[in-house]
C-alpha cells in the first residue's frame, strides 16, 4: 500500500494520423502524393518513433511511473500519432519495454516536437531527433507545455480522428476544455492533468487492454449518481494498429477544494500526539471523519453492488484465495526475512478463514474499490469522495479485476489509520527535530496516544461502515483478520522495496495480528 500519501480556447485541432513539420520555403518544400492534402501524405505509425528509441530509453528509466526492473531493457514502437497542424506538435505514442524472464510491459508518451525549442521547455528537452520527417527537430516531455496539454484535451473533446487516443463518452456530461492545464505532482504509475478547476486528465503509463476496473467502476458510479465519487466524463482507447484495445485513461471531474484524507489524519494526529487538539480529548481527533468515511465507504460498496451484483464465494473459491494468500505469504517471507518468525501464525488467520467457508457460513464478493486507503478519499465540503479505483498495481491485471469480499476494503483503510497514526508519531518524534520529545517519558506517552488514535478512529470507521446498513464488520472478525494480516504483509513487501526506513510500521501490524492466531 502507498499511502498517499487539481482562457480562450484556441480553434479545435484535429486527430491525424501522421504529421509533418510546418511547410519550409516553397523551393525546399516536399512533394505531396498526387490526389491528397499536405496533411494526407504525411508518414503515419510506429515507425515515427523508432528514430528517437535510443533516446527515449534512458529518459524512460527516470520517470517515476516506469518498473525499475525494465531499466535498460530494449524497446519497441507500437503505435504513434501526431495531434497539431503547426509548431509545437504532439507526438503521442506506445512503446513496448523487453527483458528476460519477464512480460512485455507497455508504456504510453506524450512528447513535444518543436524545431527551435523555447529556453523555458529546455529543462524538458530529451534529444535531438536524427531521422525522419523531423530530423532536426527538439524532442521533449509534453507534460511541460501547456500549449500542447491544452490541445491532446480539445481533440479528445472533438472527437478526433485516425489511431490515435480518443474519447469514449461515459454520459452526455459536456467536457469543459477551457481551463489552463497543470500536471499533479504526487502520481506513480500514472499521469494527473488538473484543467482549471472542472476536469482531470489521467494517463495510464503502463496501459493494459481493456476492460479496466477504474473506467468501468466510475462509470458504474457515475451511472448510479453516486455522491461519493467524481463523475466520469470518459474513457481513453486506443485504435492504432499493434496498440488496439488499450485503455490509455481516463477523464473525470475534479475537485479543487478537496483536502487529502491521509494528509488530514495524519495532521489531527499529529496534534493529538502534541496534545494540541482541541474540542477533541488528546486520543481523538478525526472520529468524526472517521465515522463519515465508513459511512461513504459503506454507500459506493452498495451502489457497486446494486450495478453489478454480486455473489456467494463456495468453499471451493475461498480456498483458492487462501493459497493465493498463503503464497503471497512466502514469497514476502523469502524477501523480507523479518516475516519468517511470523508465517506459521499469520497462516493461521488464513486458514481460519477457509475452515469458515467450508463450514457453510456465506462469504459474498462483489466489485470493490481493490486499494482502499486515506490517500483514496477526499474530503470535500459536501463530505468524502473516494477515487482511484484501479486497485494495487503491483497485482496483475486478472487479479485486480476478480471479485472480492467488501472487507478487503475495510481491511485496507484500517490498515490506513494506523499507518497515519505511526506516521504522525515519527513526525513528532526526536529525528523532526522536536527536543521537547527527546525523554522516555514523553515517547512513552506519544507511543500511547498514536495508539489510542490508532484504535479509536478504526472503531469508528468501523461504526460508520455499519450505520450505513451494510454487514457491521465487527461481526466478522476472522474475515476482517485475515484480510488484515494479507494487506499487512502486501506493505511489508511495499515498504522493503521502496521506503525500508517505514519497514517497522507493517512489521508493528503483522506482530499485533499473529498474536491473535490460536
Amino acid at each position: 500500500m502507498t499511502p498517499v500519501t487539481g482562457r480562450a480556447q484556441p480553434p479545435v485541432a484535429r486527430l491525424l494520423m501522421s504529421a509533418r513539420p510546418p511547410a519550409p520555403p516553397p523551393a525546399a518544400r516536399p512533394p505531396v502524393a498526387p490526389g491528397l492534402t499536405p496533411a494526407e501524405s504525411r508518414p503515419a505509425g510506429p515507425g515515427l518513433l523508432e528514430p528517437m528509441l535510443p533516446a527515449l530509453g534512458p529518459w524512460l528509466a527516470g520517470r517515476r511511473w516506469f518498473d525499475a526492473r525494465y531499466a535498460g531493457a530494449a524497446l519497441t514502437a507500437r503505435a504513434a500519432s501526431v495531434v497539431g497542424e503547426e509548431p509545437p506538435l504532439l507526438l503521442h505514442g506506445v512503446v513496448t519495454a523487453h527483458r528476460p524472464g519477464g512480460p512485455p510491459l507497455h508504456h504510453q508518451l506524450l512528447l513535444g516536437l518543436h524545431p527551435h525549442l523555447p529556453a523555458r521547455l529546455e529543462p524538458a528537452a530529451i534529444t535531438c531527433v536524427p531521422d525522419g520527417p523531423w530530423r532536426g527537430w527538439r524532442l521533449y516531455d509534453a507534460l511541460a507545455d501547456g500549449t500542447l496539454l491544452g490541445l491532446l484535451l480539445r481533440t479528445l473533446a472533438d472527437g478526433g480522428s485516425g489511431p490515435g487516443p480518443r474519447l469514449e463518452r461515459a454520459g452526455r456530461f459536456p467536457l469543459p476544455v477551457g481551463g489552463v492545464p497543470r500536471p499533479l505532482e504526487a502520481e506513480q504509475s500514472n499521469t494527473t492533468v488538473a484543467y482549471g478547476d472542472r476536469v482531470l486528465l489521467k494517463l495510464f503509463r503502463r496501459p493494459e487492454p481493456g476492460p479496466h476496473t477504474e473506467v468501468d467502476a466510475l462509470g458504474a458510479l457515475t451511472r448510479q449518481r453516486c455522491t461519493h465519487t467524481p463523475r466520469l466524463y470518459g474513457a481513453l482507447h486506443s485504435d492504432a494498429p499493434g496498440a488496439e484495445g488499450l485503455v490509455l485513461g481516463l477523464v473525470e471531474e475534479f475537485l479543487p477544494d478537496a483536502r487529502d484524507g491521509w494528509e488530514e489524519a495524519v495532521r489531527q494526529a499529529r496534534a493529538c500526539l502534541d496534545g494540541s487538539c482541541r474540542g477533541v480529548p488528546a486520543t481523538g481527533g478525526f472520529t468524526g471523519y472517521a465515522h463519515s468515511l465508513g459511512r461513504a465507504v459503506a454507500e459506493v460498496h452498495g451502489s457497486l453492488a446494486e450495478f453489478f451484483g454480486r455473489t456467494r464465494l463456495t468453499a471451493e473459491d475461498v480456498a483458492e484465495e487462501v493459497a493465493r494468500m498463503t503464497a503471497r505469504l512466502k514469497e514476502a517471507a523469502e524477501e523480507v526475512p523479518a516475516l519468517g518468525r511470523y508465517t506459521g501464525r499469520l497462516g493461521t488467520l488464513f486458514d481460519d478463514y477457509a475452515r469458515l467457508a467450508g463450514r457453510g457460513c456465506p462469504v459474498f464478493a462483489q466489485r470493490t474499490h481493490g486499494d482502499l486507503h486515506l490517500g483514496q478519499a477526499l474530503h470535500t465540503a459536501d463530505g468524502w469522495r473516494i477515487v482511484d479505483f484501479e486497485g494495487e498495481p503491483a497485482r496483475p491485471a486478472a487479479e485486480r479485476a476478480r471479485l472480492q469480499p467488501v472487507l478487503k476494503d475495510v481491511a485496507g483503510m484500517l490498515r490506513s489509520l494506523d499507518y497515519a497514526a505511526r506516521t504522525a508519531l515519527a513526525l513528532a518524534g526526536p529525528e523532526s527535530g522536536d527536543l521537547e520529545g527527546t525523554s522516555p517519558a514523553q515517547r512513552l506517552r506519544r507511543l500511547r496516544r498514536a495508539h489510542a488514535w490508532s484504535v479509536r478512529n478504526r472503531r469508528a470507521f468501523v461504526s460508520g461502515y455499519a450505520s450505513a446498513g451494510r454487514d457491521d464488520p465487527d461481526c466478522h472478525p476472522v474475515l476482517l483478520r485475515a484480510f488484515e494480516a494479507d494487506k499487512a504483509v502486501y506493505e511489508t513487501l511495499y515498504e522493503s522495496r521502496h521506503r525500508p526506513h517505514l519497514l517497522p510500521v507493517p512489521l508493528a501490524a503483522v506482530h499485533r495480528l499473529a498474536g491473535t492466531a490460536r
